[in-house]
C-alpha cells in the first residue's frame, strides 16, 4: 500500500509539472500567433486610405516629368516602364520620350512583361484584391474614388491583371519601391499621361534598362 501511495504522489508531481509545461508551451504559441498578425498589419506606406495628397510637395528633379533623348525600336506611343530606374517612358517621335518618375513594387512584388492598357478610369474606385486584403487586413474592402483614394486621380489597367498605372495620395513615395506591383505617378503626371494614351496602348515593363 505504501508503495502504491508513493507512486501516486510521483504521478501527481509528474502531471503537475506536465500541465505546467503544457501551459507554458500554449502561452508561447499564443504569443507567437498574437505577434504575427500585428507584424502583418503594420501600415504599408504606399497605401494610406483617406490621406489627402500634399500637392505642395516638391519632388526631386530626377522624378519630375521631362522630355529626354531615348533610343528604342518601339513605336511612338508605347509606354516603357523601367523598374530599376523608377522611370516610365512614353515614346515620342525623333528619338525622344516623355519621362515620368514613378513608384514601383517593393521587394517580392516586382515583375516584367508585355501588357496593353485595357481600361481607363478617372478618380477610380478601389477594391483591394483578396490577396492584398490577406496581407493587409486593415485595408477597406471598397473605397470610392476621390482625393483620399490611394489610386489617385487616374488609373490605367494593365491586361487582365490586378496591376495598374495610377496616381497616388503619397507623392513622397515616387522614386521608391513600396507598392504591391502597381506603378504610381503624382496626380499631375498621371493626368498628363492619361490624356496622351488610349485604351490598347502597348506597355512594356522591364526590370533592367534596355542596352
Amino acid at each position: 500500500m505504501v508503495f502504491m501511495i508513493c507512486l501516486g504522489s510521483g504521478e501527481k508531481r509528474f502531471m503537475t509539472k506536465f500541465r505546467h509545461l503544457s501551459w507554458m508551451m500554449m502561452a508561447a504559441v499564443g504569443l507567437t500567433i498574437s505577434i504575427a498578425p500585428s507584424r502583418a498589419q503594420q501600415p504599408d506606406v504606399g497605401d494610406q486610405p483617406g490621406l489627402i495628397a500634399d500637392d505642395s510637395y516638391q519632388q526631386d528633379p530626377e522624378w519630375r516629368k521631362q522630355v529626354v533623348y531615348y533610343r528604342t525600336t518601339e513605336a511612338p506611343g508605347t509606354i516603357i516602364v523601367s523598374t530599376a530606374e523608377r522611370h516610365l517612358y512614353l515614346v515620342q517621335p525623333g528619338g525622344r520620350a516623355i519621362r515620368y518618375g514613378i513608384g514601383v513594387g517593393r521587394q517580392g512584388f516586382q515583375w516584367q512583361g508585355l501588357m496593353n492598357i485595357t481600361k481607363k478610369a478617372e478618380w477610380p474606385d478601389w477594391t483591394p484584391p483578396p490577396e492584398m486584403i490577406q496581407r493587409q487586413p486593415y485595408l477597406p474592402r471598397f473605397m470610392a474614388g476621390g482625393p483620399g483614394n490611394p489610386l489617385g486621380a487616374r488609373a490605367m489597367y494593365l491586361g487582365t491583371t490586378v496591376y495598374r498605372i495610377h496616381g497616388t495620395n503619397r507623392p513622397d513615395t515616387i522614386g521608391t519601391a513600396v507598392s504591391s506591383g502597381c506603378f504610381r505617378l503624382v496626380n499631375a503626371d498621371v493626368m498628363d499621361l492619361y490624356d496622351r494614351v488610349p485604351v490598347g496602348t502597348k506597355v512594356i515593363v522591364r526590370q533592367k534598362p534596355e542596352l
